[in-house]
């Protein structure tokens, strides 16, 4: 089996082959931008404690964080969308590795602030074991620090590329998560996090489990 990190190697290599070399530098340097906002350091800390939620799941069920806490530890994974393939990789790796983590007596889910129809058709197509959540008008992920709006021409990128935010996410605002990892202790405090504003670069899965 690959490693996470040897997926996404490939996938730059295969996208670089696909995508015109200006989208390419538009998305580069929108990624600096991002960068400069410092959001990994300014956001939540380990050691802070995490906000309780209710979350409606995939089928539209609502999932609370103090009642998961109940079976043990619970790692949440923000991601930005199933139209993200870095994002695809990242959930398929988590899910791969899904019994060395419930073996553990953690609860693993993923949120995201798509629609929930949209979460049920990726945990369908991936056949996740594992709850998606949305996080609606990224209400959640503003109060963790880690929700920024897209850069006006990248905007008219996406929609090129076919994703169109409004009909995944519901709204008009154009806002997304960083790409984040939480492991949360049954009193809500985070003993690890994972935040990166350059979205291809993704939490290392066996460190990860390390953490539990």
């Amino acid at each position: 089996m690959k490693y996470l990190e040897q997926q996404i190697e490939e996938l730059n290599e295969n996208l670089a082959k696909q995508i015109p070399v200006e989208v390419l530098e538009v998305f580069g340097k929108s990624i600096q931008d991002l960068k400069t906002k410092n959001m990994e350091d300014n956001s939540i800390s380990i050691g802070e404690r995490f906000p309780d939620f209710n979350l409606p799941n995939s089928n539209n069920e609502i999932v609370e964080l103090k009642e998961l806490l109940k079976n043990g530890k619970v790692i949440v994974a923000f991601f930005r969308g199933s139209w993200c393939p870095y994002c695809n990789l990242e959930l398929k790796a988590l899910q791969d590795n899904l019994k060395q983590i419930t073996g553990r007596k953690v609860t693993l889910i993923a949120i995201s602030p798509q629609t929930p129809e949209y979460s049920e058709v990726l945990k369908s197509n991936h056949h996740l074991d594992f709850e998606l959540l949305t996080d609606k008008d990224n209400i959640l992920a503003k109060q963790l620090g880690i929700s920024f709006e897209l850069q006006d021409d990248i905007i008219p990128i996406y929609t090129s590329l076919g994703i169109v935010l409004s009909d995944y996410n519901e709204n008009d605002h154009n806002e997304l998560p960083v790409p984040a990892v939480f492991v949360i202790d049954t009193d809500r405090t985070i003993i690890y996090k994972f935040a990166d504003a350059n979205y291809m670069n993704r939490i290392s899965i066996p460190e990860l489990i390390e953490q539990l």
